[in-house]
């Protein structure tokens, strides 16, 4: 998720999770091009097993770049289903789904240039006219894809509805590489029904972990070792944003790290009388300090 599982949100994962494989945040391909020496590729000693996620059209581009990355990578995964209406204009992310020969040649390219293992993220199809999960699967299989992890929407759904898990089954049993669902997964029990439904091998969380990078560990307990760990509470939630708060400021600086933090403040202040409110004054400060006394008096009361 561009600009969301940043080098911080990563670390706070792993603190939970010790063997989930981490995912970076979208790099684009043309930008990392121009300029290699990035936070955005920074990664931490622990953070194996981690994913690198690029996202471009360009097959040769795309290729260079993932080289670059080998020497941070665990693998890299082809992101070809993001839905955003900018990423999609300039022929990435889930516009590759219209494009299928095109999508072939960029796996197929990226596969010969790396010796990590390779994934692919797509989308149910473009449309509800374009359901092309299943061919747009097997042609990732036959260019060399390693594994493939599929979002239950469409890109025209952006977010939006209910992700119909169902149809990765369809998906699973017409190819042969691991098959890995998306949407809609944001506790251990959507985690096990969306398995029971998809037959995939795995579930892929993204939008879920916001405001609760223990999700990750939370699932793994309970679909392998059928223990239940509850949510955290909301003084869990606030010690939670105040270290995340610190490490980005420690990572980017006070001025950059609190404004990079501001578009989490939802996830964790919320449910509670008088939450909308406080966000509201917790975007307009600038200081560590005094987002963290404002923080403190949520648990005073």
């Amino acid at each position: 998720m561009a600009g969301i599982t940043d080098f911080v949100l990563r670390s706070l994962v792993r603190e939970y999770s010790k063997t989930c494989l981490l995912t970076t945040e979208m790099i684009s391909s043309e930008a990392l091009t121009q300029v290699k020496d990035t936070d955005i590729v920074a990664r931490g000693e622990n953070h194996s097993p981690v994913s690198y996620q690029l996202s471009g059209h360009k097959p040769k581009m795309i290729a260079d770049c993932a080289k670059y990355l080998e020497k941070y990578a665990d693998m890299i995964d082809i992101n070809m289903g993001c839905p955003v209406n900018k990423v999609v204009k300039g022929t990435d992310g889930c516009a590759l789904m219209r494009n299928p020969d095109l999508a072939q040649e960029i796996v197929r390219t990226v596969k010969s240039n790396i010796t990590v293992p390779l994934s692919v993220k797509f989308r149910l199809g473009y449309t509800f006219d374009e359901l092309n999960y299943v061919e747009y699967g097997q042609k990732m299989q036959e260019a060399g894809a390693d594994f493939i992890t599929i979002h239950a929407r469409t890109r025209s759904q952006m977010y939006g509805g209910k992700a119909d898990w169902k149809k990765i089954a369809e998906l699973k049993r017409n190819v042969d590489i691991p098959v890995f669902a998306n949407g809609d997964i944001v506790s251990p029990e959507t985690a096990a029904e969306c398995l029971e439904q998809s037959q995939a091998d795995g579930v892929a969380i993204g939008r879920g972990a916001l405001g609760d990078p223990s999700l990750l560990h939370r699932v793994e307990e309970y679909i392998n070792n059928g223990k239940y760990l509850p949510p955290p509470n909301l003084e869990e939630k606030i010690d939670t944003l105040k270290k995340h708060l610190l490490k980005e400021v420690e990572f980017r600086g006070e001025n950059v790290g609190v404004k990079f933090c501001r578009k989490f403040y939802p996830y964790y202040v919320n449910n509670f009388t008088g939450a909308s409110k406080l966000r509201g004054e917790l975007v307009l400060i600038d200081s560590l300090d005094e987002i963290f006394k404002k923080l403190d008096g949520i648990l005073r009361g």
